[in-house]
């Protein structure tokens, strides 16, 4: 466990906000796909820690510190996180779970990001040496997040919302038709990340194009060390079902596409 002084907590529209901790152990070991528990101090053992993805980590040239970026919907104990001023100090676990693995060198990477899920792929964007695209759906225009980064990045940005109130309308996995349609011999590999059903639908149709990636899948990690057993999902096993329960704390949240299970 390791304590981490707020550094800034900034609204990036809405009720999304950007919060840094100063933790430059956390950062050093950090990699894209991972996570961090995050419990207010003033609340003790009272209440469990709540997760949150690594957006990204920063070297600080001034004073040689990293920063861990954690962005997050203001809900529960997140609505209270987006309230806290610089200098509020909480404790932190991490970097916690499976992460994202480097695309082959001769591979295009494509992040298909739902909604906040757009914070757990751009740490991947500093980890690979090849730019790619980013594809995101949302709701709406007000849910599209971080697209200015991402091109900061230099990745190429398309987006889709539910309401056609930008980009193209439709759920995310329209983009991923039209890229694999007008693309046949072009080699991708897929990093996913947003909610269940988004990531079914995305492996679903990544696997019948027989194509390659990996998919963040978190879900209700409360402990974030594999011992309440409360975050698991299916994966592909060899049983009677065809499936078996991994824990998405420590077996994941990053799965490779191979092993998920579509229902």
């Amino acid at each position: 466990m390791k304590t981490g002084e707020i550094i800034s907590n900034e609204r990036l529209q809405n009720d999304y906000f950007l919060v840094r901790f100063h933790v430059p152990e956390i950062c050093a070991a950090a990699r894209a796909g991972q996570f961090v528990h995050v419990r207010i101090d003033r609340h003790g053992d009272h209440i469990l820690r709540r997760p949150f993805s690594i957006h990204n980590v920063e070297a600080d040239g001034a004073l040689g510190v990293r920063l861990a970026d954690v962005l997050r919907r203001k809900l529960g104990v997140s609505r209270e996180l987006s309230r806290l001023p610089a200098g509020t100090v909480c404790a932190l676990l991490g970097p916690l779970g499976t992460s994202f693995s480097d695309a082959p060198e001769d591979a295009t990477p494509v992040l298909v990001a739902g909604g906040y899920g757009a914070a757990a792929t751009y740490l991947i964007t500093k980890q690979l040496p090849q730019r790619g695209i980013f594809l995101i759906g949302a709701r709406g225009e007000a849910d599209v997040l971080l697209t200015d980064v991402y091109r900061e990045a230099g990745y190429e940005v398309q987006v889709a919302t539910n309401d056609g109130s930008v980009g193209t309308k439709g759920f995310v996995t329209v983009l991923v038709e039209k890229l694999l349609a007008e693309n046949p011999g072009r080699k991708f590999f897929f990093y996913g990340c947003g909610p269940h059903p988004m990531l079914m639908a995305l492996a679903k149709i990544l696997n019948a194009r027989n194509q390659k990636g990996e998919l963040s899948i978190d879900h209700l990690m409360c402990c974030g060390v594999g011992a309440c057993f409360a975050c698991v999902v299916k994966v592909k096993a060899d049983t009677p079902e065809g499936w078996q329960y991994a824990r998405a704390c420590t077996d994941g949240p990053v799965f490779n596409l191979d092993t998920v299970y579509v229902e």
